[in-house]
């Protein structure tokens, strides 16, 4: 159970939405409040301590957008960090990319279960409390629209969360962690395969998961931005076009 003292925001213009979120929060023990659009959001913001705020995009008199940017520009608002996970329509992308620029940590597409945003809202809260608490944590790696957060061990590729295997991820953190450095498939293996994976063949199965992984993370993977070979010697991740330089 939650800590009797986590409070979250819930605001959304749908009541049956608002109603079937907070149940599911209660339920893990959470305090929630609940508002139907941005302006009483903020006015909430502005007089309770929060642990997080889900909020809904469109909404009426003000939305999600306008009222994310408001609680951001509010420096002296003591809920100005917290954690917010919006609520998109499924397909809005921009949308989608514009709310993590102006500073949300998440999102959530309708039409969602309530147990998955509820597991997003565990996981915003686990990062907060690091923050909270000074806790040091591995810092996120990125590289363009590309990113890894060690901590949570999350793959998002322009804010889109992909699911890579265990295997996938050990590489791809390997060449984040020194961008623009070539490793040959034998470092690979050595260091970023699971332990026992180092036999025979090993380093002809790097090809086949930088493949998995171009699939997942490249726009197009025949002509990748991020995971490019180098004839002869290996495999980087490139910052040349993320520099301006290419």
């Amino acid at each position: 159970m939650a800590n009797e003292l986590t409070k979250i925001l819930v605001c959304d213009d749908d009541a049956d939405i608002a109603a079937a979120v907070s149940i599911y929060l209660r339920a893990e023990g959470y305090e929630v409040l609940c508002a139907s659009n941005g302006r009483e959001a903020l006015e909430i913001c502005e007089r309770e301590p929060l642990s997080l705020l889900i909020l809904d995009i469109m909404m009426p008199e003000m939305d999600g957008i306008a009222a994310l940017t408001a609680l951001r520009g509010d420096t002296e608002s003591p809920n100005c960090n917290l954690p917010v996970i919006l609520l998109t329509a499924k397909g809005e992308d921009a949308d989608k990319v514009l709310g993590l620029n102006l500073g949300a940590d998440d999102y959530v597409a309708k039409p969602f279960h309530p147990a998955e945003l509820v597991a997003r809202v565990k996981s915003q809260l686990r990062r907060y409390l690091y923050l909270g608490s000074r806790v040091s944590r591995p810092e996120v790696l990125r590289c363009g629209g590309l990113e890894i957060d060690p901590d949570t061990r999350a793959v998002s590729v322009d804010g889109e969360e992909i699911s890579v295997t265990p295997t996938e991820y050990a590489i791809l953190k390997l060449l984040m962690n020194e961008p623009d450095t070539v490793f040959s498939t034998k470092e690979i293996c050595q260091r970023a395969l699971r332990a026992g994976a180092e036999t025979y063949g090993a380093e002809n199965n790097v090809a086949v998961h930088i493949r998995h992984l171009r699939e997942k993370i490249e726009i197009d993977p025949a002509n990748p931005r991020y995971l490019k070979v180098v004839w002869g010697r290996g495999y980087k991740i490139d910052t040349t076009e993320m520099n301006g330089k290419g």
